[in-house]
């Protein structure tokens, strides 16, 4: 059985020796000659011990400029080391480092994807230290949040050897490097949450909110809801959830008894709401969150639904702090990790760094930890497809995971219950994954 361990949320490692580096000085040392003292659980889950899983992350980035013209496509690598590969001074003779690009945002976009990229670079530097792997040579690149610019550094680091790449995190960032991956026969690890761009070789760690739907329907269903309504936002983001919303329901053998569509102002959920609120479903789905959440359970109240015996469902956009104070939202469920491994992971970051980290670092520390794992592998035959799409999956800080054919990252995801003291978990995340035939 696969087993690797990374950050075991004992509690933060007051000794880090990466602790207050600049950024030029960790980039200068991206292949591991450090070690932490603390560890995480990031294993396959042939071998899965029980690891609590955080909240879900914030909703995605701002979406970047339309692609320009394509940079040229590299020949393909050889599938040996070659001389003018990028490596370290120390670099021992005849040793192969498995050579990891990092496409972030660092520069270009808003001050908040900038400072995003910025922790993300450093939560996938956290991980490969955490893992002890001295194998790893992290070489993060600029992409500058726009498709031409990530086409342009993810062409330049497979010529520079480049095993497999980690990221983009926009959407049409990872469909420009896509093409230049395959030609390279370099898999992707992408951080979209659009399924879209998946596929072929290029696999999404996110948090998509198919998943989310997928989850909290059954769970509904399961405890006796049999009548779902929706109010579903008119953005892409929207369209996905009522897709999902559509197929799962329907695929339980339940009832659509109202979707309803909304622009996003909260003047303009007063008409949407008085339909569902008379529609009868004992199940409404609101995929919305912050001040749009907050306009909307109030408003399905006061239109005439009865919410004691109405239960609201939410995805992974109810994961915010002020959730809880919408007396109206009192009960809502939504699917989500377990928010203590976050709790956790984020202690441990910020001892680290002197910085709490944004949500979504724990996916590029996933990525990082999950790149360790395979990497004990045969140089440039480590990264396979067949070892990304383990049926079993893995345990990474966000619980199990596993990636489909088309690139899709399913994940084992727990029910949340909202009340005014927080949150907490009615109905816990699985452990493993169903295995065909069960």
């Amino acid at each position: 059985m696969k087993v690797f361990a990374f950050f075991s949320g004992r509690g933060p490692n007051r000794q880090s020796p990466i602790k207050n580096w600049s950024r030029e000085s960790r980039r200068q040392v991206c292949a591991i000659t450090f070690s932490l003292t603390i560890g995480v659980a990031l294993a396959s889950c042939q071998t899965m011990a029980p690891v609590a899983a955080p909240p879900p992350p914030p909703p995605p980035p701002p979406t970047p400029v339309a692609m320009a013209a394509p940079t040229p496509t590299p020949a393909a690598p050889s599938r040996t080391d070659q001389p003018n590969f990028y490596r370290l001074r120390n670099t021992a003779s005849g040793a192969t480092p498995a050579r990891v690009a990092l496409l972030l945002p660092l520069s270009g976009g808003t001050a908040e994807s900038r400072a995003v990229a910025e922790a993300m670079e450093r939560a996938a530097e956290l991980a490969v230290f955490d893992s002890k792997n001295t194998d790893i040579l992290l070489m993060p690149r600029d992409d500058g949040g726009t498709p031409e610019k990530a086409a342009a550094a993810a062409a330049k680091a497979i010529q520079d050897g480049a095993e497999i790449i980690i990221g983009p995190l926009f959407a049409q960032s990872v469909t420009a490097v896509a093409p230049i991956a395959r030609a390279g026969k370099v898999p992707m690890v992408a951080f979209s949450s659009d399924r879209s761009v998946g596929g072929n070789g290029t696999y999404l760690l996110s948090f998509q909110p198919e998943t989310e739907v997928n989850r909290i329907v059954s769970y509904a269903v399961k405890t006796g809801h049999a009548s779902f309504s929706a109010l579903i936002p008119k953005t892409a983001y929207g369209q996905k959830v009522e897709a999902a919303f559509r197929q799962s329901v329907t695929r339980s053998g339940a009832r659509i008894a109202a979707v309803q569509p909304f622009d996003e102002r909260p003047q303009a959920v007063v008409e949407p709401t008085k339909a569902v609120a008379q529609a009868g479903a004992d199940a409404v789905l609101i995929p919305e969150g912050g001040t749009m959440l907050q306009a909307i359970a109030p408003a399905l109240a006061s239109n005439g639904a009865m919410m004691r015996r109405v239960q609201l469902l939410g995805t992974g956009l109810w994961d915010d702090a002020t959730v809880g104070r919408e007396p109206s939202l009192a009960r809502g469920w939504f699917a989500a990790p377990n928010p203590d491994a976050f709790r956790n992971f984020s202690a441990h970051y910020r001892d680290v760094y002197g910085a709490a980290p944004p949500r979504i670092t724990t996916l590029s520390y996933d990525a990082l930890s999950l790149v360790a794992l395979l990497s004990r592998g045969r140089p440039y035959q480590r990264f396979t497809d067949g070892a990304l799409t383990d049926p079993d999956g893995f345990v990474g800080v966000d619980g199990i995971f596993r990636f489909s054919a088309d690139g899709a990252a399913e994940r084992g995801l727990a029910i949340l219950q909202v009340s005014p003291n927080g949150l907490t978990v009615v109905d816990p995340a699985p452990r493993s994954f169903p295995q065909p035939g069960f």
